[in-house]
């Protein structure tokens, strides 16, 4: 039995994105960047690809972006799977609220973090992503329960 079934029979989807809120708060509310200990890595990283080709875009700038991207798809995921009654623009919606949350928090109590707009906007689309997967690994699976094609085991 795939392990979304036995989530969904055991209603352990909420419990997940509660677990995922907790998660992303400690993210969020870590007292300083939590970037920190890796900048010197990073830059090194990249002052090396930049010297062997890779292009100027991918930058510091650019791997924040995404990495604010990739922590919010499985917030997108779990809403979709959590709950399944809202449409996709209200569960959106509920990602750029936790989003701004976190941002708005990171300016009134954390003197050593620095709210953006462009994280809300990058974390919505993280949120974005993963509502798309989220519907389409379910559409897929209804599909082939439709087709009698069984389902994997994992």
């Amino acid at each position: 039995m795939k392990f979304q079934a036995v989530a969904s029979r055991l209603g352990l989807w909420p419990w997940l994105l509660l677990g995922y809120f907790g998660f992303l708060a400690l993210i969020g509310f870590w007292p300083s960047p939590v970037d920190n200990p890796v900048a010197g890595t990073l830059d090194t990283v990249l002052g090396f690809l930049h010297g062997h080709g890779f292009p100027g875009w991918f930058n510091y700038p650019f791997v924040e972006a995404f990495a604010n991207v990739l922590l919010f798809v499985p917030l997108g995921a779990l809403l979709h799977m959590a709950i399944p009654r809202l449409l996709w623009w209200q569960l959106l919606g509920l990602g750029m609220a936790v989003s701004g949350t976190l941002e708005l928090g990171q300016m009134l109590f954390l003197a050593d973090r620095f709210p953006s707009w462009l994280d809300v906007l990058m974390n919505t689309l993280g949120t974005a992503a993963g509502l798309l997967i989220a519907a389409l690994l379910r559409v897929s699976a209804q599909r082939r329960l439709s087709r009698g094609i069984p389902s994997s085991t994992t």
